[in-house]
């Protein structure tokens, strides 16, 4: 654009004055050698500018003829090297999709057309082309001649790290990696790897400084750089929370303002201010997380901040929390459970049920359990809400990689990857049907059974019972009448399991008792006593009718059933 801009202004100067010649006519008289030559002044302009041209003209086919074999030679050159690159770059092409003969092909054409110590790229093919055929130890040399080069050391390096990952020689994959991150942070691979290496070794200062070099060189973004930094003072500050909880405190206050949805700070912070007997500021931490998101070890931490609280007050600090974030799964059941440890049944119930309606999973109803087991014992009630709680979804843990933790971790045990824990349900820990949703809550308190009424009390609502004279020991003895709206009981021959206590003598099976009168009363009893086994096959002397051996004059009228 410039040349023909150029060109444009030369032409129309050139145009320009001739104009003004052709304007203004005149002669020129030249005398040479007695002669005298006469022109006018627009054949002389002319003449002078035809000249100008000749000269240049024969200028340059002078200069052309003389640089000719130059150029020859810079035309043979160039025509020889495009030739090399084309084969470099079809070995390159080839080498990258697996054809071993073409790019071995390609790497002796572009060897024989170029040289390898002005174009490094050769060594690469070379290295690349022995990968592909099997050839790793070649391959290595290659990649370790690259690493002295200064001009090909990062890719020298990269190829001697994955040679080493390949290999499993992981501490010579972690000091290629390191040599290269010194040398040049900016490589992600380098600082990625480098960076896993250390977390894994616990160096987080070392760690947290190539995190800022990385940041600097622009290899990661500001919120991901600031996540990850947040994750690695956690990290450390976990570490110092026995030994200092001073600096484990100022460190996950410092995560904190980093990340401020990172649970595990807030809870080293709160654990650190509870070794200072600081309760209040403790307190302030995990209201501040819970009302972002609430977590039950938040409120495990929160409602226990005192050892020495009563049940009552850990059922304030939960009802506490539940105002902070109403109508949430996390709150209810922090309530349900503090109101069951002081004997709340009614409101641990409808807490836990409520919970239920809005979640339901496993651990709601594992609680509804033992609310049932501590206040009814009614055991079909109680399988009732294990069965469920086999059906329901799994609670929340820490997942990372396939792997379920029972606490948070920095990075994960099977790639080493930081930050890779999250806190959302496991799947595949047991194969089944899942029930999922709140038509499953529903159906599981629509089918609740109802509660088992007790033989006492059923006992209690039947006309009082006769005396009647037991005629061996000539005593009154009361009979139970037969109980109310009950099936007669029945005596089945299928053995049931006997809970026996520690040290117990074993028992015998024997059959169902029978009233024997006279002599051969006597002598049964006779016979039990010498054998020293128990007649009622383990049950305590409490069945109606039967007296008691340590005071024989007051029977036992109390009915127990196994």
């Amino acid at each position: 654009m410039i040349r023909l801009f150029v060109f444009a202004i030369v032409t129309l100067s050139l145009g320009w004055g001739f104009s003004w010649l052709a304007d203004r006519p005149g002669l020129i008289s030249i005398t040479w050698q007695n002669q005298l030559l006469e022109t006018s002044l627009m054949v002389a302009a002319t003449a002078i500018v035809a000249l100008i041209f000749a000269v240049m003209f024969l200028w340059w086919l002078i200069q052309t003829i003389w640089t000719s074999p130059h150029s020859m030679r810079r035309f043979f050159r160039a025509r020889k090297r495009d030739r090399g690159y084309q084969a470099l770059s079809t070995g390159l092409i080839a080498a990258g999709a697996g054809n071993a003969l073409l790019a071995r092909k390609m790497t002796a054409r572009a060897r024989g057309l170029l040289r390898a110590d002005q174009e490094p790229l050769i060594h690469l093919l070379e290295a690349q082309t022995a990968l592909i055929e099997g050839r790793h130890e070649e391959a290595r040399e290659k990649f370790a001649a690259m690493a002295e080069d200064p001009e090909t050391r990062e890719i020298g390096l990269r190829g001697l790290y994955i040679e080493a990952r390949r290999l499993g020689a992981n501490d010579a994959a972690r000091q290629y990696a390191e040599a290269a991150a010194e040398t040049a942070p900016y490589l992600p691979w380098a600082a990625e790897a480098t960076l896993e290496y250390r977390c894994q070794a616990g160096r987080w200062e070392d760690a947290m400084r190539l995190l800022d070099q990385q940041r600097i060189a622009n290899v990661i973004d500001r919120k991901q750089a600031d996540r990850w930094k947040a994750v690695l003072l956690t990290a450390r500050a976990g570490e110092r929370l026995e030994g200092d909880p001073k600096g484990a405190r100022d460190d996950a206050k410092a995560a904190l303002k980093l990340a401020r949805d990172l649970v595990p700070a807030g809870i080293i912070a709160a654990k650190s201010y509870l070794r200072e007997d600081n309760v209040r500021k403790a307190a302030s931490v995990i209201e501040g997380l819970w009302k972002n998101e609430p977590h039950p070890e938040l409120a495990a931490t929160y409602v226990r901040a005192r050892s020495g609280d009563s049940a009552a007050d850990r059922l304030k600090r939960a009802e506490k929390l539940e105002a902070l974030k109403p109508n949430n799964p996390e709150s209810l059941l922090a309530v349900a459970q503090a109101a069951l440890d002081t004997q709340d049944f009614a409101r641990a119930r409808s807490k836990a049920e409520a919970a239920l309606r809005m979640d339901p999973r496993e651990s709601a109803y594992m609680l509804l359990a033992d609310i049932e087991e501590s206040e009814t014992g009614d055991q079909g009630r109680i399988r009732h809400w294990m069965a469920q709680a086999l059906r329901a979804p799994r609670d929340p843990s820490w997942v990372a990689d396939g792997v379920v933790s029972e606490r948070w971790l920095p990075v994960s045990p099977v790639t080493g990857r930081l930050d890779a824990f999250e806190w959302k349900r496991p799947f595949g820990q047991l194969e089944g049907p899942i029930e999922e949703g709140t038509l499953a809550a529903e159906t599981a308190l629509s089918s609740l059974p109802a509660i088992r009424t007790d033989v006492e009390d059923q006992r209690s609502e039947t006309p009082p019972a006769e005396p009647r004279i037991d005629p061996m020991s000539e005593t009154s003895i009361t009979e139970e009448p037969p109980l109310a709206r009950k099936p007669p009981l029945t005596v089945v021959s299928t053995p049931q399991p006997v809970a026996v206590e520690p040290k117990a003598e074993p028992l015998r099976p024997v059959p169902p008792a029978t009233v024997v009168t006279g002599e051969a009363g006597a002598s049964a009893e006779k016979s039990g006593d010498e054998d020293g086994a128990d007649p009622f096959n383990g049950r305590p002397p409490d069945d109606p009718g039967v007296k008691d051996e340590r005071n024989p004059a007051e029977p036992n009228t109390r009915l127990k059933l196994f």
